[in-house]
């Protein structure tokens, strides 16, 4: 029986981003394998195999998960290992070498995103570039999901085959839910939203990257001039320990900014939203964006290589500068006062959202898979 590996540093990546792809080997006639730090059940996964990662490049732990999981790839003689997020796929695809050499193990990177970018700090050009650009040479197939990172990786890299695909893929059917006014309304009050209220949600862990600050001190331009009915949610896990919390309180906005900490309701809390605001500083693609934007939500974002895949400023949404939340403040401003623009870009978006969807996904990693018939060989 062929058998498949997929590595992730930590299991919530493989639970949100790759349980259809799973499926799909498992399908197929696979035994499917799963690597992470972590001690989840996995659907579809025939074995689970627990790996030190680390997250941080600087961290001992690593080199033991080199050991662990090079043992193991030796020991099963995968035909396909798929790896993803950053440590994880360094850890792997050095693991993996011998076995590429020995076995012909098809080792297949997605990134997610890469640390080195326009406007990137010096720092992670540093320490990331020469890693990856090395690795690329223990790497089949690369696959991109931003054209920013797709034209890097096919003009600078050694990698045999570079890809560029749509994400990871919007669930659709999880998104296309209704809500009767009743269930609207108690939602809204249970998060602290009045009926009236303008309500701006920010799906995304609180971290100094996703930037929430920004957001946070826009709504304090908009309630000081007077625009007192807009209320933001954020639901995410918190890694800041209270941090924007704190800036929130400072400045006198407890009333106007919602902190719900993780939810599994996402698609709910967007049907009860206005807007959806995505003020990161880096984004591979962001899939709570693509998710709003099929929720039939305006979207407003930071430039940036991410954002821009979805969104085109003034076509299907508003880009603004990094850091500027005075403009975002107004821009927020327009489409709360203008049904037109707002109706325009969710109509937009419906459309641009289309190749994002998991069955389009699919059938663009589909292609990647049976490239060389590694998958028509089991059928």
């Amino acid at each position: 029986m062929k058998k498949v590996l997929f590595t992730a540093t930590v299991d919530s990546h493989i639970l949100q981003f790759h349980i259809p792809y799973l499926k799909y080997f498992k399908e197929k006639g696979y035994e499917v394998h799963v690597a992470t730090n972590g001690n989840e059940d996995i659907p579809y996964c025939d074995k689970k195999i627990v790996v030190p990662f680390e997250r941080s490049p600087f961290k001992c732990n690593n080199l033991k998960a080199i050991k662990v999981l090079k043992k193991v790839i030796m020991a099963e003689k995968y035909d396909i290992i798929h790896t993803h997020t950053p440590m994880g796929s360094v850890v792997t695809r050095i693991a993996a070498k011998n076995a590429r050499e020995k076995y012909k193990t098809r080792v297949i990177y997605t990134a997610h995103g890469l640390h080195f970018f326009k406007g990137a700090p010096l720092k992670n050009w540093i320490v990331f570039y020469p890693v990856e650009k090395v690795l690329s040479k223990y790497t089949d197939d690369m696959i991109l999901i931003n054209k920013e990172d797709y034209n890097l990786v096919k003009d600078k890299f050694y990698c045999k085959n570079v890809f560029y695909i749509h994400g990871v893929g919007v669930n659709s059917k999880k998104f296309d839910i209704k809500l009767d006014d009743k269930e609207w309304f108690e939602l809204r009050k249970s998060i602290g939203l009045n009926e009236n209220d303008f309500g701006i949600i920010y799906a995304a862990e609180l971290t100094k990257g996703k930037n929430q600050e920004m957001l946070i001190r826009a709504i304090k331009e908009l309630v000081d001039n007077g625009i007192k009915d807009v209320k933001v949610i954020l639901p995410g896990l918190d890694s800041l320990k209270g941090y924007y919390q704190k800036i929130t309180s400072d400045l006198q906005l407890n009333e106007y900014v919602k902190f719900l900490g993780y939810r599994k309701d996402i698609e709910k809390l967007m049907h009860i939203s206005n807007l959806v605001v995505a003020t990161s500083k880096r984004e591979g693609l962001p899939l709570h964006l693509a998710e709003a934007m099929l929720c039939g939500l305006p979207c407003i974002a930071t430039i940036e290589r991410g954002h821009k895949e979805l969104i085109e400023d003034g076509y299907n949404g508003y880009l603004v500068e990094q850091e500027n939340y005075m403009q975002l403040a107004r821009k927020i401003i327009d489409i709360k006062n203008d049904k037109e623009t707002a109706d325009r870009f969710i109509k937009n978006s419906k459309e641009v959202v289309k190749d994002y969807l998991i069955e389009s996904v699919m059938k663009e990693m589909a292609d990647i898979y049976t490239m060389s018939n590694f998958v028509e060989k089991c059928q």
